[in-house]
């Protein structure tokens, strides 16, 4: 009888260390990172000294163990990619409607450069706003000079009027020109929406409102459905285009105030339904996007926006898509953890994202702030956060079936030394196609448990791995698998072999 009860307390504890080493390393975690162009960090920049600048970041970002990147586009009716309807960005080259010298496409060079790194490559884009302040000359290609008709000015900017069918059906037409000549992993939008209401101003879509009202009497209910219909049209642009493809929102931290909505979060600040137009809930509730990143940039413990509050309210609401949490790397470590002051509040953070199953991961803003690694931020990533590979989450409601297994699973003596090869397997379409493998290794004799991301060894687009050779003695057993578009994983294939 005490040898009965011993053994289930074994079993007990073996599983609920099973379970924190889950926790502790998940096998699959979004782990993102945006790039900005808006900053100007490559405004004017020399071809080569771009290029090398992303190269850098992204070997950074590599070894940090990011495995998505959100790359920004458009931010201003304008193109950081060879476009036939906008004109490049002057974020790029300095001055609207300048194409790089020597030429080259920074979207494409991005997801070549991010593939061949095992990431992701999320193409972000804004879809209203066409001028910001900063910007004085407009190229001629601009669409706010092509369809004047569209464009209101608000705060200083431009924007398109979301209240023009018209609008939505440009913007579609530009995602549509982006998923169908690129091979992004998804496109993106973040939290500009209507305009941050500036004090004071209104928003001058009288003419819109009364040409296109729809019957709508409360003008705050219409301006939601603009959006909602944009929201609604993308999505279905982006799966008519390409079914593999992804759309992904990154709205401001609160979708309502407890004050506003008795369902609301317990907190005092902008919310993205009242203030912005953007009901997210329904966009996830609805399928109209593929995952959510909700920018919860306070720290715990902030008075009018806590970020516990906040991670939490979103776990509970937000589960009927993927959600991951927009984390700022300069708040986080700028901020004394409230339990033990010594330290900032990346550790309580983590703790608290990793303690709720709806979050499947975060996005670090911004990546060149990882890169700087203040407070330690990016070598704590390194040794404890991302220790391990991860794999992007699935997207069964996209599709859930896995590739079928690898073949010919073989190692050979090269002249570059010792190799494992191996062959794609046979796909029926571009959904059922292997893109990526995961190559793990297991010492003689360990149990293959492919859920422990600490045997993982390479994802790769390659089909073979270098093998570190010892002394020809040493026995190992290799285990790969293929991966879709999705990220959904074939059935294992093993190999024994001698090292």
């Amino acid at each position: 009888m005490k040898l009965k009860f011993f053994l289930l307390l074994l079993f007990a504890w073996l599983g609920s260390s099973a379970i924190f080493a889950q926790i502790r390393y998940p096998k699959r975690e979004f782990r993102g990172a945006w790039i900005q162009c808006v900053n100007g960090q490559f405004q004017g920049m020399p071809t080569a000294q771009v290029q090398q600048t992303l190269i850098q970041q992204l070997d950074n970002l590599q070894k940090a163990g990011i495995n998505a990147i959100i790359f920004q586009v458009r931010a201003e009716g304008d193109a950081l990619y060879r476009s036939s309807y906008e004109p490049w960005s002057r974020f790029l080259t300095g001055v609207q409607g300048k194409a790089p010298s020597p030429m080259w496409d920074p979207l494409q060079f991005m997801i070549d450069e991010c593939h061949k790194r095992g990431m992701e490559l999320h193409a972000w884009i804004n879809p209203y706003r066409a001028k910001t302040k900063g910007t004085g000359a407009l190229s001629p290609a601009h669409p706010v000079n092509r369809y004047p008709n569209l464009i209101v000015s608000y705060n200083g900017q431009l924007y398109f009027d979301p209240g023009y069918p018209e609008s939505r059906k440009y913007i579609c037409k530009i995602v549509r020109d982006i998923v169908t000549r690129y091979d992004v992993d998804a496109i993106h939008m973040d939290d500009y929406f209507y305009p941050y209401p500036n004090p004071g101003e209104k928003f001058p879509d009288d003419i819109s409102f009364a040409a296109y009202g729809r019957g709508f009497r409360n003008r705050d209910d219409w301006r939601r459905d603009n959006v909602n219909v944009l929201i609604k049209e993308i999505h279905e642009t982006v799966r008519a285009c390409k079914p593999w493809v992804k759309f992904g929102v990154s709205p401001f931290g609160i979708y309502r105030n407890k004050k506003s909505d008795p369902n609301g979060s317990d907190t005092r600040g902008l919310q993205n339904y009242d203030d912005l137009y953007a009901d997210v809930l329904l966009w996830v509730n609805n399928g109209w996007v593929d995952y959510n990143i909700p920018q919860i940039y306070w720290e715990i413990g902030h008075p009018a926006a806590d970020y516990d509050t906040l991670i939490r309210w979103w776990a509970k609401n937000s589960a009927a898509r993927p959600l991951f949490i927009g984390q700022d790397v300069m708040r986080t470590v700028q901020k004394a953890d409230v339990k033990n002051p010594n330290q900032h509040q990346m550790p309580a953070k983590y703790q608290l994202q990793r303690s709720l199953p709806t979050v499947q991961g975060s996005c670090q803003w911004y990546a060149a702030a990882v890169v700087n690694n203040p407070g330690n931020y990016r070598d704590l990533l390194v040794q404890e956060y991302h220790k391990y590979p991860a794999l992007v989450p699935t997207s069964p409601f996209m599709d859930d079936k896995a590739p079928g297994k690898v073949r010919k699973l073989k190692p050979v003596w090269t002249a570059d030394g010792y190799i494992l090869f191996w062959t794609a397997p046979k796909a029926k379409d571009e959904m059922d196609e292997a893109v990526q493998y995961v190559v793990y290794r297991f010492k003689n004799g360990e149990k293959i448990n492919i859920s422990d991301p600490s045997h993982i060894v390479k994802i790769t687009r390659d089909t073979f791995y270098k093998l570190p050779y010892e002394d020809g003695k040493t026995k190992y057993q290799y285990v790969v698998t293929a991966l879709d578009r999705l990220h959904n994983e074939s059935k294992t294939v093993k190999k024994k072999i001698k090292l």
